[in-house]
């Protein structure tokens, strides 16, 4: 078993995370179930599927848990755009946040690769 802590990867993605629910507590109250909660859970899931895969006990375990967290990098940065398009997401914010979810998704297809 891995260590997920250890991974520069899941520290990026849990930052990036932290990021997510900052910036979101500013979006109107009534996206609370929507695009709020929506865009929370497909941030979470990215480094929950890394610490998932790091307990798994093969390489091809692991990297089932890093696809899926590859396309919650996706589905995230659909979400960054769409609250950006409703102007809940400045365009300074969002492209920082967009930035930072396509070097999430570089460094996790990188590791995949090893």
């Amino acid at each position: 078993m891995r260590d997920f802590r250890k991974y520069e990867i899941w520290q990026m993605s849990h930052s990036f995370t932290l990021k997510i629910y900052a910036v979101t507590k500013n979006f109107p109250k009534e996206e609370i179930f929507n695009l709020t909660s929506q865009l929370r859970r497909a941030a979470v899931s990215i480094p929950t599927n890394i610490s998932e895969g790091c307990g798994r006990n093969s390489d091809r375990e692991f990297n089932h848990f890093l696809n899926i967290a590859l396309g919650s990098t996706s589905e995230t940065k659909y979400l960054l755009i769409l609250a950006h398009e409703l102007n809940y997401l400045s365009s300074e914010s969002f492209s920082e946040m967009n930035k930072e979810v396509n070097n999430i998704k570089s460094k996790i297809f990188k590791l995949k690769e090893n």
